[in-house]
């Protein structure tokens, strides 16, 4: 398998990713910013599939539509110039002041309404760029104080917002889908929709839940403690994994964004595995592999450029040994003794339902031979992962 990446792996950055200047809550920046057209060019020439961006990484703030129209433009020439797209833009709803309190659940009503117009004006930005993922990060949708936030209201709010978006979207007739993107905590003390699960529900209450799924994190689900493999596969399962932000997080602390698979990198074996492979051998995930990590502040930016190559050739990497491991006839002898494939029969045979079930009695089974015997193998199994993984096989 060649680790020459191709726009056929669809590899994506964020201009928030590889421009980040570096300004932490405890020191300045030590990077000049990123111009944006440099970071095209130089993401098409280590060859990557796209770039994505909040609104605000393209134009300021404040920008008027004469500022913002020549950003655009200027932008749009250098994707037309190298061939890289635009798959996937977003709104900042957290770094001016005025959503100190969030966008769309702010307790200030007129900021609400600020938001939703802002958002909505970047979805034609959206649909002028081509993408179709237009991804949410309620990073300022919450509270530091119980007391200060009426949650059940808060989701009433969040929801109302997403169907007025999602009703635009229509109405419009743009091909775009919206994706949650969950996080437990930070900069919020606690933040609504923390994880793939909470998501995947409120999703179920929308006017268009066909237009909405999960963008979700790899530091956002392990800061909860939570395993990343197992929220994607319930996300895929779901029809929901719309989009995916990789990057690497050990342990529950700080969202640290480091390189994909420079964190927990077993977890980024399966989770690769899963991707490529899915439950059946096929690939069940069709959608970018987009980075969102944080070039080390220690870094100039020769140093930043060499962490965006590290983040694909990680990726390869893993994609090479995954294959490797579904390949290996010893892995296929254990994944039998596992049992892994029978967990996909159906526990009930064809017309049985719980009468059938419960007068068809114990037949033969005898719980107590699982005691001091019928081992599951899995230990095997994993030792035979964590080789791959190593390159020992």
């Amino acid at each position: 398998m060649s680790l020459t990446p191709t726009p056929a792996d669809r590899f994506t950055f964020g201009l928030w990713t590889i421009g980040w200047t570096a300004q932490d809550q405890f020191g300045s920046a030590t990077r000049k910013d990123l111009d944006y057209v440099e970071a095209v060019e130089k993401l098409a020439s280590i060859g990557a599939y796209g770039m994505t961006l909040h609104d605000n990484d393209l134009f300021p703030f404040d920008a008027d539509e004469s500022v913002r129209r020549a950003n655009i433009d200027r932008l749009k020439g250098a994707l037309e110039a190298t061939g890289l797209k635009m798959p996937m833009i977003t709104t900042n709803l957290f770094s001016h002041p005025v959503f100190k309190d969030g966008g769309f659940t702010s307790n200030d009503r007129e900021v609400r309404r600020f938001a939703l117009r802002k958002v909505l004006k970047n979805i034609d930005l959206a649909a002028e760029l081509g993408a179709e993922t237009f991804v949410m990060w309620g990073g300022r949708e919450g509270a530091e104080y119980d007391a200060a936030k009426d949650v059940i209201s808060a989701i009433q709010r969040y929801r109302e917002a997403v169907n007025v978006l999602t009703s635009y979207v229509k109405d419009k007739g743009y091909n775009i889908r919206f994706a949650i993107e969950p996080k437990p905590n930070e900069p919020r003390g606690d933040i609504l929709l923390p994880t793939v699960g909470h998501a995947l529900a409120f999703i179920e209450t929308l006017e268009h839940p066909e237009l909405v799924g999960l963008n979700p994190e790899t530091g956002h689900e392990q800061m909860a403690g939570l395993n990343f493999t197992a929220g994607i596969a319930q996300a895929i399962e779901a029809g929901k994994l719309f989009h995916i932000d990789l990057n690497g997080q050990r342990g529950v602390k700080f969202d640290q964004d480091l390189v994909f698979g420079h964190g927990d990198l077993i977890n980024a074996f399966s989770l690769v595995h899963l991707l490529e492979y899915g439950n059946d051998g096929k690939t069940r995930y069709q959608g970018m592999r987009h980075f969102d990590y944080k070039p080390s502040r220690t870094e100039d930016y020769s140093g930043v450029w060499a962490s965006a190559e590290a983040n694909i050739r990680m990726y390869l990497l893993l994609k090479e040994r995954a294959a490797a491991f579904e390949a290996d006839p010893e892995v296929k002898e254990a994944k039998a003794a596992a049992r892994v494939d029978e967990l996909k029969q159906p526990t009930l045979s064809p017309g049985e339902g719980y009468a059938e079930l419960l007068a068809a009695g114990e037949s033969g089974f005898e719980p107590d031979a699982y005691f001091n015997g019928k081992g599951f193998n899995f230990v095997r199994l994993n030792q035979l992962a964590i080789e791959h993984l190593m390159g020992a096989r």
